[in-house]
């Protein structure tokens, strides 16, 4: 509340009197003392607990939430979709409460992810040509004056953090086999004999392989 900043200049700096001020502000003379006598610069009201319409419904969207912190972005519901949901239950409340209370709930998890996780780092070492990281990502480029959405793929190396990036204009396995094997050949450091197993799931943007060591030619 600006109000109490006014008043402690009118006051202290131009030195109006407390009679004046009242007239003023319609504020009685002891509330004005108060308010000078105060170090704060805002008044600081309790403001008593209401029970919310939200409140029977709580539980659900508490569930809700939860199961969507599991989800990837793309799965992950609105809290438009939520708040849909819960009229569909009979919820009679504004779209503001359900965001306030999503809002507040991932907050809470989120502290409790790191609170919880702390202590079980386990850093990861790998041995050179042991492991890679592959990914893909999108960027565009002009291409014979059209502008053209890239499929880029990137491959890591797990130990020197070496890396090489590939551009494609499909994300097809072919693609994917071509972007893998050719940074296998790019390295002359990668060691003879060694199989590449792939380890992708099935209809996803990315992939984690390592290299398992077979009989080395003679």
């Amino acid at each position: 509340m600006a109000l109490l900043s006014v008043i402690r200049r009118w006051h202290f700096r131009d030195h109006l009197p407390i009679r004046e001020i009242t007239r003023r502000t319609g504020l009685s003379r002891n509330t004005i003392r108060k308010y000078l006598r105060s170090e704060t610069i805002d008044p600081r009201f309790k403001v008593p607990d209401r029970p919310s319409k939200l409140d029977p419904f709580a539980e659900h969207l508490a569930a809700w939430l939860r199961r969507d912190m599991g989800r990837s972005r793309k799965q992950k519901r609105t809290i438009k979709q939520f708040h849909a949901d819960l009229v569909s239950l009979g919820y009679e409340g504004s779209y503001n409460r359900v965001a306030a209370f999503a809002r507040d709930w991932r907050e809470d998890y989120r502290r409790q992810q790191q609170i919880g996780g702390r202590g079980t780092f386990v850093p990861l070492s790998f041995a050179p040509g042991e492991a890679f990281q592959f990914d893909w990502s999108e960027d565009w480029a002009i291409i014979a004056g059209v502008r053209t959405k890239l499929q880029v793929a990137h491959f890591k190396l797990s130990y020197s953090r070496a890396f090489i990036v590939r551009a494609y204009l499909l994300q097809t396995h072919e693609m994917l086999f071509d972007a893998i094997i050719t940074p296998s050949a790019c390295w002359a450091a990668c060691r003879a004999g060694v199989s590449m197993t792939i380890c992708a799931r099935p209809s996803t943007r990315s992939g984690v392989a390592r290299n398992a060591p077979s009989t080395h030619a003679s």
